[in-house]
């Protein structure tokens, strides 16, 4: 008998594609000792290695892993009745179970750096949406002191001092008022409003007092506000501060916390 049906034998045996009575005969003649078919699994040995590790990673089915164990429990072929296992069968068994646990390596490690990803997303898109409401801020504060400088270029403009009452005898204010122009209410060390609360501010002259607009304070308890002027250029005799509901109300309610002098 030639030795070129081995040659094929070794090559279906090398990827565990041989059963039967021809692997049966294919493994009694590598237990004789053949070095043709040992230099076979070899090649296909490193060739199964080096494809595990230029292939993308995949998880095999189960039923391949089952066929694999089986195959790795079953390959115990012996060189004239040894009982040892010969290494080369076992290094082919071995490239093949490395293949399997490189592509679930691979793929339980590619879904890591996947879920990770995801994280830093979420994070670089929270620190962006913040980066850009404090820049939006910043830019309304600069414009309210730019205009409010603009202001005081003009001699008509007059500056109101406010002074803390009632729940807040820390907090102090200005106002920065033109009669035609109008102006901007500063203040400092106001306490934050109560969730549904806001602060209004009120312009009184000859008659009732005029509600001018709803503001907040800052973390650092600063707030400003603009001031639209009073209709038909009456005067203001006193600016004040009270505690409302966030949607406003046409007369003061609430307590006053800022005040100016008559």
């Amino acid at each position: 008998m030639t030795h070129e049906p081995y040659d094929t034998l070794a090559a279906t045996y090398a990827v565990g594609a041989l059963d039967g009575q021809e692997r049966a005969d294919f493994e009694r003649h590598l237990a004789d000792g053949c070095d043709v078919c040992e230099a076979i699994l070899r090649e296909s040995a490193e060739a199964l290695a080096a494809l595990a590790r230029s292939g993308p990673p995949m998880v095999p089915p189960p039923a391949v892993k089952e066929e694999l164990m089986r195959r790795l429990a079953a390959t115990t072929p012996a060189r004239r009745g040894a009982a040892r296992p010969r290494p080369l069968v076992w290094a082919v068994g071995t490239a093949a179970a490395v293949i399997a646990a490189a592509a679930f390596i691979g793929t339980y490690v590619a879904a890591r750096y996947e879920a990770q990803l995801g994280v830093m997303a979420r994070e670089s898109a929270a620190l962006r949406a913040k980066v850009e409401r404090e820049m939006a801020v910043l830019r309304e504060q600069t414009d309210v002191y730019a205009n409010a400088a603009d202001l005081l270029r003009d001699p008509q403009t007059q500056i109101v001092t406010l002074r803390g009452l009632g729940p807040s005898p820390e907090a102090t204010g200005r106002v920065v008022w033109h009669p035609v122009k109008g102006g901007y209410v500063f203040v400092a060390n106001l306490p934050a409003a109560p969730p549904g609360m806001a602060y209004e501010i009120w312009t009184i002259g000859d008659g009732a007092p005029r509600p001018a607009g709803l503001f907040q304070v800052d973390p650092s308890k600063r707030g400003a506000h603009r001031i639209d002027p009073v209709e038909g250029g009456k005067p203001v005799k006193v600016f004040a501060v009270t505690l409302e509901t966030s949607t406003g109300v046409p007369t003061p309610q609430g307590p006053m916390v800022l005040a100016s002098a008559k």
